[in-house]
């Protein structure tokens, strides 16, 4: 899953675009190095973030999703939103998946996935953007964000949405240590619940990397990524959510072929 952010703000700045031309550029780009998704948002929630108007949100992001699946009607469009006004928009202009960070925190964006049998990542965040890192803390981290998520996912199946439309995120960043992020990235089964949901993971280039590595520039986080995706192919996640695609393919088909000839 490529990254594109239609935000002026969002952490890596490589990442960011602005307007539907570069959008498109980056979009042939991605697809053309291996993309299956591609993700699209419009308000970083990087730590600290402030949140952006919603109108101002559907300003960013609609125009995109309706332009790429105008132009790639074969590409799977996901749109990373926490408001259901742009999940419905998005939706309609053709996108196939809600990437909700606050997982379904709000009502209405539940009612809004099963009123209209959308793909939804259900992904983890203690707190807000705005306060996320300040102090987090969990009893267990596996058992905290396993409970919550496996719950959410529980409400949706039991109201009748298919589990094959749902995937579920740990939310590396969101309101964790680097003990809470090294915990959760150990193996994946742990939160894929009695339906084994697939599971997606989005490290990509994280302040994670800083602390772990020394790494302050996220122009200098690459292989601590690539480490993470290694080991993610290792164990079994289905969805990398990442900014650099074509680097992440190659990886993970060196490490096919080699594992082919074992």
């Amino acid at each position: 899953m490529g990254v594109l952010n239609v935000t002026p703000d969002s952490f890596h700045a490589d990442s960011r675009t602005n307007g539907v031309e570069s959008a498109l550029k980056q979009v042939v780009k991605m697809q053309g190095d291996g993309a299956d998704w591609i993700d699209i948002g419009g308000e970083s929630t990087r730590p600290g973030a402030d949140p952006v108007d919603v109108d101002e949100e559907k300003k960013r992001v609609i125009p995109i999703i309706e332009a790429v699946r105008r132009m790639h009607p074969e590409i799977a469009i996901s749109v990373d939103t926490r408001r259901p006004q742009v999940a419905r928009l998005a939706l309609e202009a053709g996108a196939n998946l809600i990437n909700d960070v606050s997982g379904l925190r709000d009502p209405e964006m539940a009612e809004l996935v099963l009123s209209m049998g959308a793909g939804v990542c259900i992904m983890h965040m203690q707190g807000d953007p705005l306060s996320m890192q300040d102090k987090p803390h969990y009893s267990e981290a596996r058992t905290d964000v396993a409970n919550e998520l496996i719950g959410r996912a529980h409400s949706l199946i039991e109201a009748g949405h298919p589990p094959d439309r749902i995937c579920l995120d740990p939310g590396i960043g969101f309101g964790k240590r680097l003990e809470d992020n090294l915990t959760l990235l150990s193996d994946a089964d742990w939160i894929r619940g009695p339906h084994q949901l697939p599971v997606l993971w989005g490290v990509s280039r994280k302040s994670m990397f800083r602390d772990l590595l020394d790494r302050t520039e996220t122009s200098e986080r690459l292989a601590g990524t690539l480490g993470v995706a290694a080991h993610a192919q290792k164990v079994g996640v289905d969805i990398l959510r990442v900014h650099d695609v074509a680097e992440h393919v190659d990886l993970g088909r060196t490490l096919a072929e080699l594992e082919a000839r074992r």
